[in-house]
């Protein structure tokens, strides 16, 4: 890290025990980007009950180039002592450790691809019952009924026309729930 930890404790007891964890979790988050230049970790508590016990708020701020990474966390229980503080600190350190890791991935180029929807060809039409027939890419044939064209009527539909889909299981066996004209 370029710069030290930066830890602060408001309206609470300064905690060694805390504070070691707090580096350590900061240490493992430089295994998951090497370029980390700040990191800054305030320990609140806003209200003190004497018998119900202490909400605790952790604020977590990570500069890394091009970005920022901002998680607050509050005790969701009411706790007292270390307790508490250690598993607000952990909520918060695990909520960075995504924000960082997603954009690692984005600074890498690493992005989801999604699955393109399947695509058939309409072999059969029964214009006047409303339904049809699709051959998938691999040969089989499902039905689709004229409420799952999606944008257009039955009508535009055409035999050999391109068609995308989403299939589901029906009681006889497997038939387009939506149908688009590929355009």
């Amino acid at each position: 890290m370029k710069s030290p930890i930066q830890v602060v404790f408001r309206n609470v007891g300064r905690s060694d025990r805390v504070e070691q964890a707090i580096r350590e979790k900061a240490e493992k988050l430089e295994k998951i980007h090497d370029r980390i230049t700040a990191c800054r970790v305030t320990i609140e508590m806003p209200h003190k009950h004497h018998t119900k016990g202490n909400t605790f708020e952790v604020s977590l701020n990570l500069s890394v180039p091009e970005k920022d990474i901002v998680v607050k966390r509050t005790s969701e229980a009411q706790t007292n002592g270390d307790d508490g503080m250690m598993s607000t600190v952990r909520d918060a350190f695990d909520a960075a450790k995504r924000q960082l890791e997603e954009h690692t991935r984005k600074r890498r180029g690493e992005t989801k691809a999604h699955e393109a929807p399947p695509s058939a060809r309409i072999t059969q039409l029964f214009q006047e019952q409303g339904y049809g027939f699709l051959e998938t890419v691999d040969g089989r044939e499902i039905y689709f009924h004229s409420n799952a064209l999606v944008d257009h009527s039955f009508d535009d539909l055409r035999l050999g026309s391109e068609v995308i889909y989403t299939e589901q299981q029906g009681v006889d066996g497997p038939q387009a729930s939506t149908v688009r004209l590929r355009i």
